[in-house]
């Protein structure tokens, strides 16, 4: 078995730009299908015109973060719709309607559908106009293989919602067409979006550089594909049962074929291990390990942290970027630092993280002590969660840091016999410090941060490459690597993991190692339905932990929030009722 090495460090990729906008519309209550508009400009203008063309080819970016935006809810994300986090407030949102279990075709909003359509349609228009562009032929190819790897990237997140979903080719229809909507198999929609990747990756640099950072590359061509291949090749799809599962559909009997591959094949994770390894091979990307500004390099894990502060970094193989800004920390940090909207971590998302030994909270060997839960933790334990005495930064009135201080989440008597704090703010007693700049404060124009959100990156690739090694070989050196490079930089000590394991047992380890690296980055809610263990995980008595203190001592007590329930059909995503009702060939995922 060959040995690959797995870098710790590496050179710079993707970024974003700036985009200038045009502005889509499309005839209220209409589907996808409708014709699109572009402000006061008509489609001969826009393409006429080669920075109005660049312009519209931008603004099929701006939406690319969307399914995983912290506050794609309105009171959280996907976090906040598994069992990573409470729901900001109670508010019926899709959220809510999938932690609760009440999730239907009635209620469940058109988001994902309309959104990726939508800008599947301004490819097709992009690419069924940009001959009449007055642009290089080099350039027009450049556009169009970056367009065609955004039409994939859209399909992806249609294939996650969904199973297998129509496709519209290069069809450019109208609200005047009459809407025949017919799914395309899963199996269809997967060589879909990994041939559309096959085809453009040779066309585009394998990195962006200079005023093209953040443009749709070929290592990102080669990392969609590898995620894809390792969805397919997962539980949930590869010899799916799920029609029987969820039961029959308000469109009836389901084809098993629209929501996986009926038969199952071991060699689908072959696929996605050499896809996971293409990306590795290339050299181009590396795990970051550089801090955020002001913390020292000598810190444990301080580049997990910093990756998501900085403009670029190695590991960033796509990504959102936002300019000078303060929207996360607004979202998720406490009230008493002006913060509030996001969803409130559990308490069995702390107890994923283990000691910084590297050992679970639930070997006893591991040093975990109950009664200073908080204490010598991994690393991105305290990167991630915001809990009793977590320091951050202070402001002044006038929106200036003045220093750090502790944020009390506790109950109790101060000396003086009066109550020092209340957890009044959070309703499990922890907060979000995940993507979080150490160095920015809400709501002010002064500490904002340059970060970036990562949609996909290098630390995900290990993952992916770890899981479908184990799954298709067992647990060869290489898987065992893999795993080391993620927990040496998360700065565990020793990173390795016990030698000699089963293949179940690293899978355990696998499967835990993505919850806590890639915690409320949008991955959890995906991972637990494709792994088919969401049963388990997601029908849960959740709970948060109150800080109980006096002036002698402290006692930390468990207390319940919401219960989860879950239900087979919540495997996918039901289709709206909007959508379905406009055309009956639109065949409804199982159960709903």
């Amino acid at each position: 078995m060959k040995k690959i090495y797995f870098p710790l460090v590496a050179f710079l990729v993707v970024t974003s730009l700036s985009f200038t906008l045009v502005i889509q519309s499309c005839k209220k209550s209409e589907s996808f299908l409708a014709s699109t508009s572009t402000t006061n400009l008509n489609q001969t203008t826009v393409f006429a015109d080669s920075a109005k063309t660049m312009g519209f080819l931008a603004n099929i970016y701006t939406s690319i973060g969307f399914s995983s935006s912290a506050n794609r809810f309105g009171n959280g994300g996907l976090d906040a719709a598994s069992d990573e986090a409470e729901p900001f407030n109670t508010k019926a949102t899709d959220a809510s309607g999938f932690a609760t279990g009440t999730i239907n075709a009635g209620t469940i909003s058109n988001q994902a559908y309309n959104t990726c359509y939508t800008n599947i349609r301004a490819v097709n228009q992009l690419l069924a106009n940009i001959s009449k562009t007055a642009m290089k032929a080099v350039n027009k190819t450049q556009v169009v293989a970056e367009a065609r790897f955004l039409r994939a990237w859209y399909y992806a997140i249609l294939l996650q919602h969904y199973g297998g979903v129509p496709l519209v080719g290069d069809s450019l229809l109208t609200y005047t067409t009459p809407i025949n909507v017919k799914r395309a198999t899963f199996a269809a929609t997967v060589s879909y979006i990994t041939s559309e990747c096959d085809a453009v990756e040779p066309i585009l640099p394998i990195t962006q550089s200079g005023l093209n950072y953040g443009r749709a590359s070929g290592g990102a061509c080669l990392a969609l594909k590898a995620r894809v291949l390792l969805w397919a090749a997962s539980p949930l799809f590869n010899g799916t049962t799920l029609p029987t599962d969820a039961g029959a559909s308000s469109s009836g009997a389901v084809d098993p074929s629209l929501v996986g591959y009926p038969t199952p094949d071991p060699t689908r994770w072959q696929l996605a291990e050499n896809a996971a390894l293409a990306v590795i091979s290339s050299g181009q990307y590396s795990l970051n390990t550089t801090p955020a500004t002001g913390i020292a390099t000598t810190v444990p894990g301080a580049g997990f942290q910093g990756l998501f502060t900085m403009r670029t970094n190695p590991e960033c193989i796509l990504q959102v970027m936002e300019g000078a800004n303060y929207d996360l920390e607004s979202l998720f940090l406490p009230p008493s630092r002006s913060g509030g909207g996001g969803g409130f971590p559990y308490q069995d998302m702390v107890d994923a993280f283990p000691m910084n030994n590297g050992k679970l909270i639930t070997d006893p060997t591991s040093g975990y002590d109950p009664a200073n839960p908080y204490s010598n933790r991994d690393p991105r334990f305290n990167y991630t969660i915001i809990h009793d005495q977590t320091p951050l930064l202070i402001r002044n009135s006038s929106g200036q840091a003045i220093g750090t201080g502790p944020v009390n989440i506790y109950n109790g008597l101060g000396n003086d016999g009066t109550p020092d704090a209340v957890h009044i703010g959070t309703v499990t007693g922890y907060y979000h410090n995940k993507m979080l700049d150490p160095n920015g404060l809400a709501a002010t124009l002064f500490n904002t941060t340059n970060r970036c959100i990562p949609l996909m990156r290098y630390a995900e690739v290990l993952l992916n490459y770890a899981e479908a090694a184990n799954e298709f070989e067992g647990p060869t050196n290489n898987v065992y690597d893999a795993i080391k490079s993620v927990r040496t930089r998360a700065g565990l000590n020793p990173a390795a993991l016990p030698t000699g394991l089963s293949q179940s047992q690293m899978r355990t380890y696998i499967q835990n190692e993505r919850r806590i690296e890639l915690a409320y980055e949008g991955f959890r809610f995906w991972d637990v339905r494709r792994w088919k263990i969401a049963t388990t995980t997601e029908n849960i008595q959740a709970q948060g932990m109150e800080v109980d203190k006096t002036t002698t001592s402290t006692a930390y007590n468990l207390f319940n929030v919401t219960k989860h329930n879950f239900r087979p059909a919540m495997y996918l995503w039901p289709f709206p009722l909007s959508e379905t009702g406009k055309s009956p060939t639109l065949v409804q995922n199982p159960g709903y």
